[in-house]
């Protein structure tokens, strides 16, 4: 079997970001049980806003839909702003439209997992809410388990702390179990 490629997109523009580096822990997870991973976080998916009628793309936005393109599997990303997901990560995703021609369209029959970090629960289970239903649209399979990280409240690094990097690392398995299922 061919090596699988995990591609993780989100963050913010502040490097290192909670939901950087939870996208950065649950892709290390993935390496550790074999795959080849790529993170598209912060400047890497800083374009302009996605407008549809205007061919004319960036380089960088060229790169990540073709870094897309070759995902085996994908993990979402993106913190809660005022109990929604940020502008920043939805309009990184709306540059999934240039892939409504490809072959495999969107995300179509890929996995993806969904992780938010927000400063309370509500706006992290609404975030994570909202990162499912927007994989829908785009065609792809959100993994049954999906991680809302609450970033306030609790004793050192919430990111580090268990039971988010054994959440991570499940939801990291459900990834790698449905690439191994047969097609239908």
């Amino acid at each position: 079997m061919t090596q699988l490629h995990f591609v993780a997109v989100g963050g913010t523009m502040r490097a290192y970001s909670s939901t950087e580096r939870a996208l950065r822990k649950a892709l290390a997870i993935a390496e550790e049980r074999g795959a080849r991973t790529t993170l598209l976080a912060g400047a890497d998916i800083d374009f302009p806003s996605y407008a549809p009628e205007n061919p004319d793309r960036p380089d960088a936005a060229r790169h990540y839909v073709d870094i897309l393109r070759s995902a085996d599997a994908v993990i979402i990303g993106s913190p809660g702003y005022h109990g929604a997901i940020s502008g920043f990560v939805k309009n990184a995703l709306d540059y999934v439209e240039d892939m409504s021609r490809d072959e495999r369209c969107y995300f179509d029959g890929l996995p993806v997992g969904c992780v938010a970090t927000a400063a309370g629960w509500q706006a992290a289970v609404a975030t994570l809410q909202q990162l499912r239903v927007i994989t829908h649209a785009l065609r792809g399979w959100p993994t049954p388990l999906g991680i809302a990280i609450n970033t306030i409240g609790g004793e050192g690094d919430p990111i580090e702390n268990a039971p988010i990097p054994d959440q991570l690392g499940m939801m990291v398995d459900q990834l790698f179990s449905f690439c191994r299922r047969p097609a239908l």
